[in-house]
């Protein structure tokens, strides 16, 4: 499936995304994960308005508030990162939905090749139950703007 992918998008699925969840202490990659991958590359990062950084702190706030509401003090506690494993970190169902949704976005516009603003448009799609769309919510992305810029470039690819 990669084959499709530019440099830029394979990087954010495969290197970055992964990272981002073990620094995380996660075992899956979810749609979180994802985007603090597709984050790392610059043109994505410009399109939400929005760097890597501020993401995983928005990230970092939400998780929590979620450990506060049932009664736990995470604050000043350090998450213990999971060991790299040999083998490819394996995706939540939501991560393989946006990946399949970023590849019917590339066709629809008739791109050859599958960018990180491809990426983008399918994380942006994912419905309001999501972590990624949780992070959107607590960055104030406008999602209906950056659908909009998203769009516009994607239809130039």
């Amino acid at each position: 499936m990669f084959e499709r992918f530019t440099a830029g998008a394979r990087a954010a699925v495969v290197t970055h995304a992964p990272a981002e969840a073990r620094q995380h202490g996660d075992r899956r990659v979810g749609t979180e994960h994802l985007l603090l991958g597709v984050l790392h590359d610059i043109e994505a990062a410009r399109i939400l308005g929005v760097d890597v950084d501020s993401a995983r702190s928005a990230l970092a706030a939400l998780d929590e508030a979620a450990l506060a509401a049932i009664g736990l003090d995470a604050r000043g506690v350090e998450r213990a990162s999971t060991p790299v494993a040999s083998k490819r970190m394996p995706f939540t169902s939501g991560a393989k939905a946006t990946l399949a949704r970023a590849l019917a976005v590339a066709k629809r516009t008739g791109a050859r090749q599958i960018t990180a603003t491809h990426l983008l448009a399918g994380l942006l799609e994912r419905d309001r139950t999501d972590p990624a769309t949780d992070v959107f919510t607590k960055l104030g992305v406008d999602r209906p703007a950056v659908r909009a810029r998203t769009a516009a470039t994607t239809d130039r690819t």
